[in-house]
């Protein structure tokens, strides 16, 4: 039996990329070649893969409250680098001013 993927939309790119249920929504991005998204440690202690998820369920690891607090968890940011796919999704890369 394979493993669940799903179709991810990154808003910004023309770009519709697969997700095992498995892998981090930045490992995906980096697989298949999004580059708008900043990437740092790869293991949630940076903070700068932020993004927001503004379509689909997803799971994330564990985050420190330093990168992204409860109300922006509330309002569909994670780091990509924590995030796994529940279903497809839509999300948004925050990218810094």
């Amino acid at each position: 039996m394979g493993k669940a993927a799903f179709r991810v939309s990154v808003e910004g790119s023309d770009k519709m990329i697969t997700c095992l249920a498995d892998e981090t929504l930045l490992k995906a991005m980096a697989r298949q070649g999004i580059s708008n998204i900043p990437v740092g440690c790869r293991n949630g202690g940076c903070g700068v893969c932020k993004i927001r998820v503004t379509e689909g369920a997803y799971k994330t690891g564990k985050m420190s409250i330093k990168h992204v607090t409860q109300v922006e968890r509330d309002d569909g940011y994670a780091l990509a680098c924590k995030a796994f796919p529940k279903s497809d999704l839509t999300v948004t890369v925050k990218n810094e001013e």
